[in-house]
Formats: C-alpha cells, structure tokens, sequence
C-alpha cells in the first residue's frame, strides 16, 4: 500500500509542476474544463480572415456558415434542375408568371457569381493545416476541374433572348429558356452539400433514403418532358401513343403535366400497361425509356433495400446476442428464474440505450477524442460525488477515463452482503434500495450522484484529494510577493 502511494504522488507531483508550468507561460483556459473555449473557436474559423476590401478572403470549408452556403447554392440548382427542362417543355408553365421567373432567373445567377467567387477563395489543407494564402487559393482553384464547370454554368446564354423573345412561347417546343440548361452544370456543388450533410446528420439513412426518392422524382420528371417534347414533334393527338391536346381538359397545364408524369412513371417502373408505340420513333424512345428503366430503378431499389436492413442492423446484431445467450442457457440448464432476469436484462438494456456498446463504437477513435468524449460525458456525475468535490480538475479528468458504464435491470442486486469490493459505484441515472436480508426491507435509497463500494479505495482517494489540495495551497503560498 506505501509503495503504490509513494508512486501515485510521485507521478502526481510531476503533473502538478507540469500544470504550474503551464499555467506560467500560457493564459488559455483548460479545454477540457471551459467550454467555452471551443465555441470561440468555431467564432473564429467562421469568420471571414481579413475584411473583404482587402482582398484577403479566405473560406473555411469545415465552417458552419460555409455549409449554411453550400444549402443556399444547392437550392438555386435544384431549381434549374427543375425548371428549365420543364419550362422549355410545358409553355403554359413558361408563360403563367413571367415576372416570378425573371426574379428566381437571376436571383440564381447571382448566387452563382457569388459562389464562383467563395469557390475560388475556399481554403484547403496542405500536410494537415488550413492554407489561407489567396494566391494559393486561386492557383488550386485553376488547377482543379472545378473552376471549368463554375465558368459553364455563368456563361451569358440569355443573351439569345435578344433575337428569341422567352415569353412568346405558344403550342411551341422548346421555348427559349432551353438555353440555361447550362446552368445545370454546377450540380457537384449539390452532390457535395449531400454528402456533407450525409455526414454532419444523425439520421444518415434516412437522409439516403430522401435523397434516392428525390432522384427518382427528378429522372421522372425529365422523362415526362421528353415525352411531351416527343409529342409535339411527332404531333399531338396523330396517334394513341401521343399525347393528345383536343378538348378543354387535356389543353390545361395541369392536365398535361399530370398525364406526361403518369406516362414516365408506369414507363420506368414497368409496372403498368402504356399505349403501344406506332412508329419507329416511338418505338426507340420506349425501348430506351426500358432499358433506363431497369437499370437505374434496379440499382435504386437494391440501394433502398440495403438502407432500410442498415436502418435495423442494431437492432438485427443485438437480436442475436441475445438468441445466442439463450441458447446457451438452455442448454446449461440454469433455470427458469435465472433466464428471465437476463432476458429482463436485455430488454431494459435495449430500451435505455439501444444496446450501445461504447468501447466498440468508440475504438476507430484517437485517445484524445476518446478522452474529451468520457469526459463530456462523465464529469459533471463525478463532480456530484462528494469526496471528489476539493480535487483538482486534472485529477476528475484522469478519474473518468477509468469509468465504465454499466446498465442494470430493475430488480437486479449489484451488490450482496458478504461479496468481495473490488469496484467503486457512482450512481449517474436511476435509483437504488439498499435492503435488509429479508430482501423487502428498505434500508436507505441511492440517487443520481450517489457513491457505494468506495470501502475498497477511499483511502486512496481521500490522500490523493488532500495531497493535491496541499501541493494547490503550497503553490499558491509561494507566489504571494
């Protein structure tokens, strides 16, 4: 017992003159301790490096307002995505509300611009640090492939609106707002506002899952307009397999949408019956639309499929813990009272915590987020322990790294009378009765913060606590003048 406390307080000592040292020639706060300290950091990589007139500007890509951005960006694309095709297709839908697309037109012009711009100023990392020289960034931007596809998609093609007036569009295919259809060239800045917020969200599977759904509606979607573009050039209403624009009903804009979407849908699906195609162009088209059909809807759904078993691998890899445990016990034979309560066990288990096993979760991760982790998470219950309360905070944060979290079931003993302490118990959620031997008598109740099984180590702790509280008061002694 001599030994093991002279090595404890030996490597104590060093840590104490580490800390004083420390505290000597920086004046940070401790970051594990203050929380505060890496929220002023977040602040700071936020913020712009230098004011924008200087021209030193400078865009983290980790930032908060960076991904805040990228979501601005990836709307004004969604919406080319969306509505060029169907404007240059549908002319009912180009002409309804001239003035809404001229402002949306150019509102996502502008957006372009802007970001052509963060593009270009967008930090990078060179051996592990952030590059905030703007030459650099500019010399990395041209030498990617990135500052091509950002040039195509701000090229002045409206210009052609000088001798192809958009807005006189009538029973015509395409109408002249075909010639954005370069601005559907900034897609990869949609594809990488999806996988970043596939990788910040906490529900990554059905984030995939919406995003697969809104894939099928766009493929969908451009489908129906090329079926309505083919339409018109074979000529409405000529045959069955056209689409047919006599009468009040099927002249309407919803109408026409609504039967082109209809047609794509059962078309790619192949799970409906369609018109038979009557002439070779037809008959190209629908083949073609089959084929699309089974390829990307094939490889849609198996993606889906292996979501959704994703979604349940927990809860499928927990299952089989437990049939394997219960088979175990059926074949040792441990009774019947027995098998309950573990079986009890495990369903408390699941419903607390989802059967979340922390040191496999936690292990791809450094000891230094590890440590951060434990002690977010642990050390406001260890400051709640009384005989913790006058140690130091580097003491807490070595102390909760040994902690290990343990679930018991109602109704579960920890502890019996007569069994060898080799544990220390800090109560964190719940409530414990200490009974008598009649197992119905209650003794005294344990709540959150509450300590049991110290019997073994306190006299440990308790010299640790006063060795450091002596080592603080000494320090601080020797600096008064």
């Amino acid at each position: 017992m001599r030994g093991r406390l002279r090595q404890v307080a030996s490597s104590l000592q060093a840590a104490i003159r580490l800390r004083r040292f420390s505290r000597r020639t920086a004046t940070a706060p401790d970051w594990f301790v203050d929380k505060s300290h890496q929220e002023d950091a977040q602040e700071n990589g936020d913020a712009l490096r230098q004011n924008c007139w200087g021209i030193r500007v400078v865009f983290d890509p980790s930032s908060t307002n960076y991904y805040k951005w990228l979501m601005v960006v990836s709307l004004a694309v969604l919406y080319n995505v969306v509505f060029v095709l169907g404007r240059a297709v549908f002319w009912e839908l180009n002409i309804s509300v001239p003035a809404l697309w001229w402002t949306l037109d150019y509102v996502c012009d502008v957006i372009y611009i802007l970001d052509t711009l963060v593009h270009a100023h967008e930090g990078y990392l060179e051996q592990g640090l952030l590059v905030t020289d703007p030459k650099k960034l500019r010399a990395h931007y041209l030498q990617s492939k990135s500052w091509k596809t950002d040039v195509f998609a701000v090229l002045p093609t409206d210009l052609a609106y000088f001798w192809w007036w958009p807005f006189d569009c009538q029973v015509k295919v395409p109408c002249s707002v075909i010639v954005r259809l370069n601005r559907l060239f900034k897609l990869p800045r949609l594809w990488e506002w999806f996988e970043r917020t596939e990788t910040d969200t906490n529900y990554p599977n059905v984030f995939r899952i919406c995003k697969v759904v809104l894939a099928i509606l766009v493929l969908i979607h451009w489908n129906a307009c090329l079926y309505f573009a083919i339409s018109y050039a074979i000529g409405f209403g000529t045959d069955n397999w056209v689409y047919n624009l006599e009468g009040p009903k099927n002249s309407t804009l919803a109408r026409q949408y609504i039967y082109s979407f209809y047609w794509s849908t059962l078309t790619l699906t192949t799970i409906g019956e369609t018109p038979v195609p009557e002439n070779d162009a037809e008959y190209l088209f629908v083949v073609a639309d089959f084929l699309a059909g089974v390829l990307i809807f094939a490889t849609i759904v198996g993606n889906i499929g292996s979501m959704i078993s994703n979604m349940n691998v927990a809860r499928v890899d927990f299952q089989n813990r437990m049939d394997g445990v219960k088979q175990y016990m059926a074949f040792r034979k441990v009774g019947r009272e027995l098998e309950a309560r573990v079986i009890r066990w495990f369903a408390y288990t699941w419903q607390e915590s989802g059967a979340l096993d922390e040191e496999r979760v936690l292990s791809a991760l450094p000891d230094k987020l590890k440590a951060e982790i434990a002690i977010r998470v642990h050390l406001d219950t260890l400051r709640k322990v009384r005989i913790f309360q006058d140690c130091e905070p580097g003491l807490l944060e070595a102390l909760v790294l040994k902690l290990k979290l343990q679930v018991f079931s109602p109704g579960d003993y920890i502890c019996r009378k007569g069994d060898v302490g080799k544990e220390m118990y800090i109560v964190k959620r719940g409530r414990l009765q200490v009974v008598a031997d009649d197992g119905y008598t209650v003794l005294a109740t344990l709540g959150a913060g509450s300590v049991f099984g110290e019997v073994c180590t306190n006299s440990i702790i308790i010299i640790i606590c006063k060795y450091l509280l002596t080592t603080m008061l000494k320090n601080k002694a020797s600096q008064v003048p």
